[in-house]
């Protein structure tokens, strides 16, 4: 799209001309300019000081109408005057009503309005003209099959890969809904003439997964000119973005921060996001990230437990768990795990009953109260006596997954670099894996730790029959198989 012709590739506008687009559109900048810094070229576009600029004096370093925020009600305010846009939000149904369908669908419109090929469709807008400055953003969906085999042991690769079948669910649905539109059909779908390919999909979902912003009093949205600053972590973030209360985006110079000439505008993407977060959406890790932060481990219930079809239907959470590292301990999260580790005998169960529609459903139960929601199991074993030997059946559960993972990705080494792979990825696959093996490291220790102190408990070892009465059994040292 945007092309020249079929087979070419999008059209790019130089960074260098952004400032007139602005100008031309009421756009503000103080201080500062966008442009490529010095000496890094692979940084693509940044926010550069142009004097010396002072936090606690300087006043707004950009103010962007509100009009040219990229927002889902921005959108729908376009739809009205665009009924070539309104026709093809309204074909997607509940997906052109999300941000992120709305926002996908607009700028595949605005990029066949630019195409030499297509007439008549659309309506001109500042935008049209503003993602022709955008650099393409090297994500993991944009890797060779070579360089994601170099993710294989890190969580990188089964996201990347569940991301890529849904963006391929995604297309095709588009695919679907749209086609009966007559110039859709024409422009974009047709076998020998069609300008629209999944490789299209894939830019429009790079832009905006890696540019979207959560910019207070009006959500996920993408902000022009400040989605061009990159991101700095902690003391590092040199600026923040906020609105006024016209509701126009400003970009504001943090208190106590002093930029010099030529010295880089940075905002934060989240300080919070993990090593494997930071290259799926953004593509790069931060030079001074020492730990993966936070990783998902997978998990899958046991074939050998009776209750898995019932578990699997009734589950509303993410199976596996979170490993979290925060400051100098490490945590974990997964509502899943409580799910996996208890049984029939526990108090757990399941009953088949009639809809008023007359279907059947599967109803989850405590101890014969309604589990309505499975991801609240953890507030109602909180309260149970068997508390701790919960914690020990999950505590055990992870380590054998943590475990495994472990031995894995020391099993697949340092892979060797082939010629046809690019060095950011081999270098971000490296750093990953890197990381990821440091902190299920950690986690493993401090499992480890965990499992020694819940076994010292007195109801897990009256629970294994270790106490019997008030008096140690003649058994308490003898070796127990938790699994």
């Amino acid at each position: 799209m945007i092309r020249r012709g079929r087979k070419e590739g999008w059209l790019r506008e130089p960074v260098q001309g952004l400032p007139t687009w602005a100008s031309f559109h009421g756009v503000k900048f103080n201080g500062i300019k966008i442009g490529p810094l010095p000496n890094y070229e692979d940084r693509g576009s940044t926010v550069i000081a142009d004097r010396d600029l002072d936090g606690d004096t300087e006043l707004p370093l950009m103010t962007i109408p509100k009009e040219l925020i990229l927002s889902k009600e921005n959108i729908e305010l376009l739809a009205k005057a665009d009924h070539h846009l309104r026709d093809v939000l309204q074909a997607l149904g509940d997906f052109g009503r999300t941000t992120r369908g709305a926002v996908l669908t607009f700028l595949l419109m605005q990029a066949s309005i630019c195409c030499p090929d297509v007439k008549d469709i659309g309506v001109h807008t500042p935008l049209t003209d503003y993602i022709k400055y955008l650099p393409d953003e090297l994500l993991p969906t944009f890797w060779t099959e070579a360089e994601l085999e170099l993710l294989e042991g890190t969580t990188l690769r089964s996201a990347t890969r569940a991301k890529t079948n849904a963006l391929l669910r995604e297309f095709e649905n588009f695919r679907v809904a749209t086609e009966p539109i007559s110039w859709c059909a024409k422009y974009w779908w047709d076998e020998e003439g069609g300008l629209l390919t999944f490789d299209d999909w894939l830019r429009v979902d790079a832009m905006y997964r890696s540019r979207a912003l959560e910019v207070p009093g009006v959500g996920d949205a993408m902000v022009t000119c400040i989605d061009m600053a990159n991101h700095a972590s902690g003391n590092a973030t040199a600026a923040v973005y906020e609105t006024d209360e016209d509701g126009n985006a400003l970009l504001e110079l943090r208190h106590g921060k002093n930029i010099p000439p030529g010295g880089e505008i940075t905002i934060t993407y989240g300080d919070d996001k993990g090593a494997c977060e930071n290259i799926f959406s953004y593509g790069f890790l931060e030079d001074t990230m020492s730990s993966a932060n936070a990783m998902f481990l997978n998990l899958d219930i046991p074939d050998d437990d009776p209750l898995r079809p019932a578990k699997i239907h009734v589950c509303n959470t993410a199976p596996g768990f979170l490993l979290l590292e925060k400051a100098d301990h490490i945590d974990w999260e997964g509502d899943f795990v409580w799910l996996v580790v208890v049984n029939e005998e526990d108090g757990i169960d399941f009953k088949v009953r009639q809809t008023v529609d007359g279907n059947r459903e599967i109803q989850a139960f405590w101890k014969e109260g309604e589990l309505n929601d499975t991801s609240k199991i953890r507030i109602l074993l909180e309260k149970d006596p068997l508390w701790e030997v919960f914690q020990l059946r999950a505590v055990v559960l992870m380590q054998g997954r943590v475990h495994a993972q472990i031995e894995y990705i020391r099993s697949i080494g340092n892979p060797r670099r082939e010629e046809s792979v690019r060095e950011r990825p081999w270098h971000l696959a490296a750093r990953l894996r890197t990381l990821e093996l440091e902190l299920l490291e950690k986690a493993a220790t401090m499992l480890d730790r965990q499992r020694a102190t819940l076994l010292d408990s007195e109801v897990v070892q009256r629970y294994l029959g270790l106490i019997e009465d008030d008096d140690a059994s003649n058994g308490a040292d003898e070796e127990v198989d938790f699994t």
